[in-house]
């Protein structure tokens, strides 16, 4: 029987992580990983990238269901690097969520914030909830974000995620699958991205480990 989709992708690619899991403490059980999709980051150093800032005109207006609420516990650093890759990984993960929410697996607006592997894997992750006629509804709280900038205008980027109260809606039912809390809706993000052209922190590749300790604690 074939499983609904959960609300993080399982697709088994070769991957690395892009910082070090002890960047929001330790966890050893790493081979329960879930990868997504990933790749180291390059040497870290102060430098800064010279592309101004995408201004808000160029970006796609992003229109999520009312039933979904995201907390994001990430203040921000005062560095302008590591601010706007906070706020472009913000971006980017609320445009996955409403391609699921409007059932688009080529939706642009995940597009604008991701290439290559990461979004073949969003794709991929977009598609699952598409063929179940499913969604995200409930909240969804993001915290202890780690954040390196690399001198070649790419970064490296841990956080993790409380999956407690968030759930499957049914479009074909509007029914909610409600799901007991667990160690598993704890999952420990890294991630590595490059600023292009237009000044936008875009997510080339991204990792997940499902049940972390480090995000429990």
């Amino acid at each position: 029987m074939n499983r609904r989709p959960t609300l993080l992708a399982a697709i088994a690619l070769t991957a690395a992580a892009a910082l070090s899991l002890s960047a929001c403490g330790s966890d050893d059980s790493s081979k329960d990983n879930d990868k997504i999709v990933g790749a180291d980051t390059g040497s870290e150093t102060a430098a800064s990238p010279t592309v101004s800032p995408s201004t808000a005109s160029d970006r796609p207006k992003l229109e999520l269901p009312s039933d979904l609420t995201y907390t994001f516990d990430w203040p921000k650093t005062g560095d302008a690097d590591k601010d706007a890759i906070l706020s472009d990984s913000e971006q980017f993960i609320k445009a996955v969520d409403m391609a699921i929410a409007e059932q688009d697996p080529l939706s642009k607006a995940y597009r604008y914030y991701s290439e290559g592997v990461a979004a073949a894997g969003s794709q991929k992750f977009i598609q699952e909830f598409v063929d179940y006629k499913d969604r995200i509804t409930g909240a969804k709280r993001y915290y202890n974000a780690k954040v390196k900038v690399n001198d070649e205008g790419t970064a490296g980027f841990v956080y993790c995620e409380d999956q407690n109260k968030a759930y499957n809606k049914s479009l074909k039912t509007g029914k909610t699958e409600l799901t007991p809390q667990s160690k598993d809706n704890y999952v420990l993000y890294s991630s590595r991205l490059r600023v292009n052209k237009q000044g936008v922190w875009i997510t080339e590749t991204l990792t997940s480990q499902r049940g972390s300790v480090a995000c429990q604690s």
